[in-house]
């Protein structure tokens, strides 16, 4: 069995500039033992994403390079799109609402906790199987 498969294992990318989140993000994956890559760059987002499994993506909502609109658009073109979470210092009702109505998989806010993050992030990784599940392929 790979590593991606593995009950509870979540592999993640994390996109934008999160300079004040990243070493308690770092951390809370560390713990869990899981792996997180970092960019901010939409082109060495893709190429991570077609190479590596990765189940969940974080995404600021306003980054300024690559807003998360547009990741979500693109990872609806994988095969298997992972679990976009959006991130952001404004977790307000409507931006829940528009990521709930556009299809992505929940809001987080920044700055970041731990304890939020871990949750978040282990049921992003949970609602990645179901599709496979349903179709018996897990």
């Amino acid at each position: 069995m790979s590593t991606a498969k593995q009950e509870g294992f979540v592999s993640a990318l994390m996109v934008g500039d999160y300079q004040q989140d990243r070493l308690l993000a770092l951390e809370v994956f560390r713990k869990r033992g899981w792996r997180l890559w970092i960019t901010q760059h939409r082109r060495q987002a893709m190429h991570y994403l077609a190479g590596h499994p990765v189940q969940v993506v974080l995404a600021e909502s306003n980054g300024p390079r690559w807003n998360w609109k547009r990741v979500l658009a693109d990872l609806r073109r994988l095969a298997h799109p992972p679990q976009l979470i959006v991130t952001s210092p404004v977790a307000d009702e409507s931006l829940w609402a528009e990521v709930f109505n556009m299809g992505a998989y929940d809001v987080l806010a920044r700055p970041f906790r731990a304890d939020e993050v871990e949750r978040v992030v282990a049921a992003a990784r949970r609602r990645y199987d179901w599709p496979l599940a349903s179709l018996g392929a897990v």
